[in-house]
């Protein structure tokens, strides 16, 4: 019953978004200077990057894979651009020293735009959250072949608190604020100003909009203002600043390594607080287009896999999205979220901007 209430609660939500006039911006406020140095970390190995035994023969010239019709990987910028960019930059380096095939890469300017490089054939692999997979699925028949796992990294006041530092399939969103806010409960927003992800995001987003709905807080009438940050690290220094009252993000964004944002603020774990925990959400992980070659998709899955295994190749995926592992997975791994979208009649496909 509370799976169907809050499955209609997102209809609501998404009918409230595409009604409701453009949220009212937030004023940024000046980021303040770091206020210790960044401790010097062990240098990580360069990924080994290895020869798979089972490579694809070398594409012809001008074939998929070659180095004038490069393999495009896209990824959703859901931190840092820039290091995500560089993060990509390495994947696609070891990925064509792997595989004989050329990859490059391009970061998405929005969640959607990762989604339309794939539904447009200028991407074939994509590393999409987990809603941005549901919409390109339902819209292109993009194929998940790999999800993330990481090392759950949670905090006391989550009901899973037991599995944090184990390799896990899922996550969950927090909402958070100033820990001298007043902010304790959902209802105590109201009047106050929020900052999400993007509409294409799961935690920061999708998930936040069911919860507010299904404890009836519209967020388009009862917030004093919204904004969408663009990235769940931005989210996390908005409520820092004060620029937002609170957000919604994955758990812990204030600890979290890739994002690293103590490195800036170093009292942003004390400064900032958790007040409310989501369920589980599956993790996001690796796509690849319908009718990409199977052997260049399987060469791409075993490829990610083994540089997740290598400790340099392990470090370029924690810097990436915080990930110390793949599984390997079908559509299925997605379908009790997608199913609860389709029985209360909601049509992925159409959310797609």
């Amino acid at each position: 019953m509370k799976k169907i209430v809050l499955v209609l609660a997102l209809i609501v939500a998404i009918i409230a978004v595409a009604c409701a006039p453009a949220p009212t911006p937030v004023p940024p406020t000046a980021v303040p200077a770091p206020t210790t140095a960044a401790a010097v970390k062990p240098t990580a190995p360069p990924p080994a990057c290895a020869k798979l035994p089972n490579a694809p023969a070398a594409p012809a010239a001008g074939a998929l894979g070659s180095s004038t019709n490069p393999i495009v990987i896209t990824f959703v910028p859901s931190g840092d651009t820039g290091k995500i960019a560089v993060a990509g930059n390495q994947i696609a380096d070891c990925l064509t020293k792997m595989t004989g095939l050329t990859y490059q890469i391009q970061v998405g300017t929005s969640f959607g735009a990762s989604i339309e490089a794939m539904g447009a054939g200028k991407a074939q692999v994509g590393f999409l959250n987990t809603f941005s997979d549901l919409l390109a699925e339902a819209k292109y028949g993009v194929v998940p072949i790999l999800a993330s796992m990481r090392l759950y990294n949670t905090i006391a006041m989550d009901p899973d608190n037991t599995l944090n530092q184990t390799m896990q399939a899922f996550y969950k969103g927090e909402f958070i604020t100033q820990a001298s806010s007043g902010i304790k409960a959902l209802a105590d927003l109201k009047g106050k100003t929020f900052c999400f992800v993007d509409p294409n995001s799961t935690s920061g987003y999708i998930v936040p909009r069911i919860i507010l709905a299904a404890n009836g807080i519209n967020p388009d009438k009862d917030l004093k203002a919204t904004t969408n940050a663009g990235s769940h690290p931005n989210v996390g220094i908005a409520v820092y600043k004060g620029d937002c009252d609170a957000g919604s993000t994955f758990i812990d964004i204030t600890t979290d390594a890739a994002s690293n944002l103590k490195a800036t603020y170093p009292d942003i774990a004390t400064k900032v607080v958790p007040f409310y925990i989501t369920d589980r959400i599956p993790n996001d992980g690796v796509q690849v287009t319908k009718d990409l070659d199977p052997k260049i998709a399987q060469a791409t899955s075993d490829g990610l896999m083994a540089m997740a295994k290598d400790p340099g190749g392990n470090a370029v995926m924690v810097a990436l999205y915080n990930i110390n592992g793949f599984q390997k997975i079908d559509s299925t791994f997605y379908k009790p979220f997608a199913d609860l979208l389709k029985k209360a009649g909601v049509d992925p496909a159409s959310l797609v901007k």
